[in-house]
């Protein structure tokens, strides 16, 4: 497949309320689009960096530059390429694994487009819905937390996430087991706010009975994980810590986790995230598909993804209006707890024009063959 081009464009999207998190309070996405360019088709990626450095290394800006001066050159130097060959030619550049998954899943979708085959097949989907469950921000009370969960579940969703931080964990939780009862899924997600010495803290949750805490510790401290396994009786699940399949198959075999949160912005692609899924699936640990608050585009690629057999747990793939109150995207909405899996050609969605032109802040052009400036 000979490239024409990439198009880098940045788009604003408020979100419909604040989202708070252990590490950032956010109102809105700067999202950076990548689109892949051939004769024959167009491709869409979604890059998740965020606007500032808080959730990885990795920010936006950062993103298009490396993207600009880096990675589509490489590109450009070495046509054609297929979108199984985009991971070996920008393996030289360490790092900025969010810039290279957009950039590779721009070149599949266009890809499996010109070829009229469904992302969701071709990654291994088995089922033609999912279940969805729905990510809490960390609230200014807990009568404000207790009447979001109330309106999620009121919506259908069949697992309830809380994002949580010291000060933020056990009173909250018993509060919405209290108000809810113990039939309802429940995790908590701390974003790497805790340490160590937190265990005590951490413990006091096993009572209730979560299906699992996410990240209470560092992204580098596997081994304070692996302490922490033995002192909490609640699964621990990785999440900034799973940065590739091998990542993963070190903190299962060390005994760091139990359960595995795969983000394919987080780990460089869909096909590492699908390596990720079939290490955890041959070691028992079961997997589910995280979110970083994608557009539609985005969205939809991490359906297929959460429709693999081994993501056995509600994943992050909320509906659009909990984000957005207009998607770039016709709305994935929510029936009895379940999105749909898209199975047109390619990631199955494309933008709609007028939407994507009213918000979008910038575009680029960045051409890979002669006389396409």
């Amino acid at each position: 497949m000979r490239l024409t081009g990439i198009e880098l464009r940045r788009v604003r999207m408020p979100l419909v309320a604040p989202f708070r998190t252990s590490f950032a309070t956010m109102t809105g996405r700067d999202v950076l689009l990548v689109r892949a360019v051939t004769a024959d088709a167009e491709g869409w990626g979604e890059c998740v960096a965020m606007a500032d450095p808080l959730y990885s290394s990795e920010y936006v800006e950062a993103a298009a530059e490396v993207l600009r001066r880096y990675l589509v050159p490489a590109l450009a130097a070495r046509p054609p390429v297929d979108a199984v060959g985009v991971g070996e030619v920008l393996r030289p550049y360490k790092g900025h694994r969010m810039a290279k998954a957009a950039l590779e899943t721009a070149v599949l979708d266009a890809e499996l487009r010109a070829a009229g085959r469904a992302f969701a097949r071709e990654l291994g989907a088995t089922r033609d819905r999912v279940p969805c469950g729905v990510s809490v921000g960390i609230m200014d009370s807990i009568p404000q937390l207790l009447d979001a969960v109330e309106g999620y579940l009121e919506q259908g969703y069949l697992r309830i996430k809380l994002k949580i931080e010291p000060g933020w964990d056990v009173a909250p939780v018993r509060a919405v087991r209290e108000r809810f009862g113990d039939d309802v899924l429940l995790q908590v997600d701390a974003n790497t706010a805790y340490t160590v010495g937190d265990a005590p803290r951490l413990a006091a949750l096993d009572p209730f009975g979560l299906l699992l805490i996410e990240q209470p510790l560092d992204e580098e401290d596997l081994l304070g994980h692996v302490e922490l396994s033995h002192r909490v009786r609640t699964p621990i699940c990785l999440d900034e810590s799973i940065v590739s399949a091998r990542a993963a198959a070190d903190a299962i075999r060390l005994g760091a986790c139990r359960v595995v949160n795969i983000k394919p912005g987080r780990v460089g692609g869909y096909l590492e995230a699908r390596r990720i899924h079939d290490v955890c699936v041959a070691n028992g640990v079961p997997v589910w598909c995280g979110g970083m608050l994608e557009t539609g585009l985005g969205r939809a690629a991490n359906l297929a993804l959460a429709a693999l057999p081994g993501c056995t747990l509600p994943g992050d793939t909320s509906a659009s209006d909990r984000y957005f109150r207009t998607d770039l995207t016709a709305p994935f909405v929510l029936r009895d707890g379940h999105l749909p899996v898209p199975d047109a050609p390619g990631i199955g969605v494309t933008p709609d024009p007028a939407v994507l032109a009213a918000v979008t802040t910038a575009t680029e052009w960045l051409p890979l063959s002669p006389g396409t400036d």
